[in-house]
Formats: C-alpha cells, sequence, structure tokens
C-alpha cells in the first residue's frame, strides 16, 4: 500500500458540487475537481486488502457487490498517493474503456464494498477515477486505438454504453464494426437518458470521436427492425451483436392515465437533452416544466434527474412519490451486511436543490397513486393517492395494503412516470424469432451471449434487463470476446 497508515489518518473528502443557487441557472456539469494533493491523500486511504472486495464484481442479494468491470482500484489508488498517474491511467483503462462515463454516473458498488467502508468512510473510489481519466485526456495519453484488419465485419446494433463496449473491443483486435443508431446523436442513454449535468455531452462526444477515428462506423437515424431489416444485417455482416437496451417503459394502470400532461420520465429528459444540444432550448421542441406543479411517480436516478431537470426549467413545486418505505439511515446489518450493496437513504443531487429551494425533501414513501383527475380539455390537473403499509401476505411475500382514510389529492400539472423499464421493444425479437426470457430480454447465457439464431449475440440491458451502465460496459466486453472467439476460433480481448 502507498502509505500504511493512510487510513487511519486521513479522513474521506467527496468531490464537492456547485452551489445550488448557481448550477439550478444552467446544465454544466455539478461536480468540482479535487486538487492534486487531495487526491493523493485520498489514494492514501485504500487499505491495499489482501482479499479486495472492491473489485468483486458478484451479485449479493440480487445487487451488484464490488465493481462489474473488475477494476485494478487497490493498484491505482497506491499509484495516485505517489503521482504515478500515467501508469494508474494505464491501470484503469486494463480493464475499463469509458471511465469517463462510470465516474460520472456509476453509484460505485465498489465504495459499498470498500473493507475500510466496513468500520469507517470507505475510500473516495469514484473521485479518484475522475481524476485519473481527465488528468489523461489533459495530457494527452488516451489514443486513438487500430489493429490489423481481419477481414470480418460485424453490426453492433445500439450506440449506449453495452454496444459502444462492443464496438471497441471488437475494434480493437481487427475486426470492421459498424454501430447502428436509431437516434441522430449517437451514445444511447449516455447522450439522451442523463443529463447534462451528469454527465456533459461534450464528454461523450469526446469519445465517439476517439472511437470515429479507430475506425468504428457510425450510421445513424436507422432504425433495425422498422425502416432497416434486422435479417439484412444477419446477411451482410459475419456477426450481430444487439445492444438495443431496456427501452419500454413502464406505465401506471390507473384512471385518467391518458390525460394530456402525463409523460415517461425517458421521453421528457430525450426532449430536453435533445433540445438542449439543437438549440439551447430555444426550438421549444421540448416538455416545459416552467411554471408547473410537477409530480413524478418513481425513484431511483431517473427520479432525481426529472427532479433535476424541472428545477432547471422553473417550476412551481416538484414532489415524487415512492411506494417503497425510506430506506433507513445506515446499513441494516443484519439484513443488508457488508459487503453487499448498503440500503440506505441518499439525499442526491436533485434533492439537494429541492430542499434549498423549497425546504423539504421532494420524496413521499409509502404512497400510492389511486387515480389522476383532469379538467374539461383533457389536462392532468390532480393526482390522488393512498397511503401503504407492507405485510405479508398468505404465501409470505411483502405486499402494499392501502391505510384506511389515508387518501390526499396533490395539484398536478405534469406528471412524470420514472416506474423502469419492462424490456427490449419488441420489433427485432419478432422478425428474427430470438428465444426470450420470463421477463422478455433477449435469452443469452451471460459469458455465451449468442442468441437461438445463428451470428446474432446480445448484450446489455437488452439481453439482463435494466441495469447500471457498468454492468453494460462490461457485458459489451464480455459479448465481444464471444464474437471474436466465434469468429476467430479463440479470443485475446480480457
Amino acid at each position: 500500500m502507498g502509505k500504511a497508515t493512510g487510513f487511519l489518518e486521513y479522513q474521506r473528502a467527496d468531490q464537492k458540487k456547485r452551489p445550488v443557487k448557481e448550477r439550478i441557472k444552467d446544465w454544466d456539469e455539478l461536480k468540482i475537481p479535487h486538487p492534486e494533493e487531495e487526491l493523493k491523500i485520498q489514494g492514501a486511504r485504500c487499505m491495499n486488502c489482501g482479499v479486495p472486495f472492491c473489485h468483486g464484481g458478484i451479485l449479493l442479494a440480487g445487487m451488484a457487490a464490488g465493481c462489474p468491470v473488475h477494476n485494478l482500484i487497490p493498484e491505482w489508488n497506491e499509484l495516485v498517493y505517489q503521482g504515478r498517474w500515467e501508469e494508474a491511467y494505464k491501470r484503469l483503462v486494463r480493464t475499463n474503456p469509458f471511465p469517463e462515463f462510470t465516474a460520472r454516473v456509476c453509484p460505485a458498488p465498489c465504495e459499498g464494498s470498500c473493507t475500510e467502508g466496513h468500520i469507517m468512510e470507505p475510500v473516495a473510489i469514484n473521485s479518484l477515477e475522475y481524476a485519473i481519466i481527465e488528468k489523461a485526456f489533459e495530457e494527452g495519453w488516451v489514443k486513438v486505438k487500430k489493429a490489423k484488419s481481419t477481414g470480418k465485419k460485424i453490426a453492433v446494433v445500439g450506440s449506449g454504453p453495452s454496444g459502444l463496449s462492443a464496438a471497441y473491443y471488437l475494434n480493437s483486435v481487427g475486426h470492421q464494426v459498424t454501430v447502428y443508431e436509431r437516434a441522430d446523436r449517437a451514445g444511447g442513454l449516455l447522450m439522451y437518458g442523463i443529463p447534462s449535468m451528469k454527465l456533459q455531452k461534450d464528454v461523450v462526444e469526446r469519445r465517439l470521436t476517439l472511437l470515429s477515428e479507430s475506425g468504428i462506423q457510425f450510421v445513424m437515424n436507422t432504425e433495425i427492425g422498422k425502416n432497416f431489416k434486422a435479417q439484412r444485417l444477419i446477411d451482410e455482416y459475419d456477426a450481430v451483436v444487439l445492444c438495443g437496451g431496456a427501452t419500454k417503459a413502464r406505465g401506471i394502470e390507473v384512471e385518467g392515465n391518458d390525460l394530456k400532461g402525463i409523460h415517461y420520465a425517458v421521453d421528457f429528459l430525450k426532449a430536453n437533452t435533445k433540445s438542449l444540444l439543437d438549440s439551447g432550448l430555444q426550438d421549444g421542441a421540448y416538455i416545459s416544466a416552467k411554471d408547473k406543479d410537477v409530480i413524478i411517480i418513481g425513484g431511483g436516478d431517473t427520479g432525481t434527474d426529472c427532479v433535476g431537470t424541472s428545477i432547471r426549467h422553473g417550476c412551481k413545486s416538484v414532489v415524487q412519490f415512492e411506494i417503497m418505505p425510506k430506506p433507513p439511515e445506515h446499513r441494516q446489518d443484519v439484513k443488508n451486511p457488508w459487503p453487499e450493496w448498503p440500503v440506505k437513504v441518499k439525499v442526491d443531487y436533485g434533492q439537494e436543490e429541492a430542499i434549498s429551494l423549497y425546504g423539504k425533501d421532494p420524496r413521499n414513501y409509502c404512497l400510492s397513486t389511486k387515480r389522476i383527475v383532469g379538467n374539461d380539455k383533457g389536462e392532468v390537473t390532480e393526482v390522488h393517492t393512498v397511503e401503504v403499509i407492507w405485510d405479508k401476505n398468505a404465501q409470505g411475500r411483502l405486499v402494499p395494503k392501502e391505510i384506511t382514510g389515508s387518501e390526499k389529492i396533490w395539484k398536478a400539472d405534469l406528471v412524470l412516470l420514472a416506474m423502469g423499464f419492462l424490456g427490449p421493444e419488441d420489433q427485432i425479437p419478432a422478425e428474427l424469432k430470438l428465444e426470450r426470457d420470463a421477463r422478455s430480454n433477449i435469452k443469452a447465457e451471460y459469458d455465451v451471449f449468442e442468441t437461438n439464431v445463428d451470428k446474432v449475440f446480445s448484450a446489455g440491458d437488452m439481453r439482463r434487463g435494466q441495469s447500471l451502465v457498468v454492468w453494460a460496459i462490461q457485458e459489451g466486453k464480455l459479448a465481444a470476446k464471444a464474437v471474436d472467439k466465434y469468429l476467430t476460433g479463440k479470443s485475446v480481448i480480457r
């Protein structure tokens, strides 16, 4: 370890965010980089454990424990402490092709499994990753990668994190890769699903430029299964990798769900980012929350992003409904032991902003939506809710039960549904007759990634269901390895 007593001497220091009153006036990045000396101190806190759970990348209790891409975290922590930044960068990209994305949007399951975090605050791994990759870009260490051509052609469908990862690794071993994307810009979720204040789009474009310069071709405005037959890809390419995501949004089955002013969160966020990039929101081609009472049904990162976006529009008020109970303030060691992901309440940037502006956390827990009411123009005006408690049914499963007399009416001009996703869309699976699992995802075994159709592979959310960006990157890498082995008999992708 870089400093044997570092974990005893130094306290954790997270990256600071720009002041709320400043940042809600723009769409610029939230975080402020650490000074270099502070980063060395944070690197010194790493204990260099004999068994480093931080890069385990396994599922415990259905949640990620440790880094899914198996980052060599203790190694680059020590190198940062020693000021050996270029070596730290080389260690970082041995396992993660896009650390500039994960450093900004990953919830850091590595930190949840940090040994030091078992008894103290975990190492600030996310902040160190951010610093390493940004210094690498500043110093010119991030280079275009090219390899001798194998003559094999591969189509990747979808340019989100799994598609870009698959393309990156397949290109790195010499295959000719073409990425098909239905949107007008590449990046998928990274471009249009995550707001600019969390992931600046010039950061995404910076990586896309490198991928293009390395030889990867991007074909935009092309929706496979609609205006371009999926079978044509099979006929024209040596292999096809489906990375279209789990983009079928979950709706809400209550009276009034068809009123004007009710939108899926993904549509709200995508339209905002596209308008922002196209015209700085001057074209009006987005769903505005300005001067509106906004209700967000659902939580998680998407709900938080809707809060932050609504505030930047200038909403009158914003509240969130979550049907689940409020998480505990601290990890419950019996029910949720280390190194599982710690299930505890956190105040993210959107909630911070709402608290600062309106004086309270926008989240309301154990709340079920009963119906949505509108006016004679068919516009939403109210959301009716009831409180619930979670109790075991006859089968021993926890289910929500309504509390009599707890009904409440909420004023609403805009309702955003942030309730997750049901799986991939149907066009490609239907055309190719792909087998699907019980959750409607494309059926392809992990570490194999091949579907029931010859030459066709699948990875990311399209295969595993809605998940983390870091899981999508790892799946793209492993799918690339499987395709490379399928085409050449072996693979050097590691």
